[in-house]
């Protein structure tokens, strides 16, 4: 069975009652059911991978062999029908090996990526622009744990709660409480910047 994993890749979740069967007939030896499993997950896997804060490549390791552990274990697992979460459990306890390998502190908020300038020209292009850089800018200052929570709440497709609570070690109950905790502070954060900015004029 070739590996073949695209971080990138666009996705389409497999239907609940399909995952069991799919993991049976990867652990069979069935490509298509492998690479169908790829496609499903592979957007959680990044999310979390990315979630930690990882370079791009410690990501990609981390990612890969997250689907090598699952290649490994397809005939073992207890409940395929849970494979999101397993996925979830190992992909989050790759990342922390890379980052105790890398000597590294736990995420913080001070790399997030740069916006890019849109360039002259348009006065809604700047607007956005502009916007955008406050938005990153407040993001940053957010605490680690509510980084995390809201980068896989806004991955594409979405992870179950079960997912998330598994990946970020986080009661399933407490999800949605800590997701508007989170979004207030990042409120409060862009609220202070507009206050800073208008006594600055």
């Amino acid at each position: 069975m070739t590996l073949t994993i695209n971080p990138h890749a666009s996705e389409r979740r497999a239907p609940q009652g399909d995952v069991a069967r799919l993991v049976r007939a990867a652990a069979a030896g069935d490509e298509a059911a492998w690479n169908r499993l790829v496609e499903s997950y592979s957007g959680l896997v990044w999310a979390i991978a990315r979630s930690h804060r990882l370079s791009d490549a410690d990501a990609a390791d981390a990612a890969q062999a997250t689907w090598l552990r699952l290649l490994e274990h397809l005939g073992d697992l207890h409940d395929p029908d849970r494979v999101g979460a397993w996925l979830a459990t190992t992909v989050r306890r790759e990342c922390l090996r890379v980052l105790r390998a890398g000597n590294r502190e736990l995420p913080g908020g001070d790399d997030l990526p740069e916006r890019v300038d849109p360039g002259p020209g348009v006065d809604d292009a700047l607007l956005t622009g502009e916007r955008d850089a406050a938005l990153w800018a407040a993001f940053g200052r957010l605490r680690p744990g509510d980084l995390a929570l809201l980068r896989l709440l806004m991955a594409d497709p979405q992870p179950s709660y079960e997912e998330i609570s598994t990946a970020l070690d986080m009661p399933i109950g407490s999800i949605g409480p800590t997701r508007a905790r989170a979004l207030e502070r990042l409120c409060a954060e862009l609220s202070r910047d507009a206050i800073e900015s208008a006594a600055a004029l």
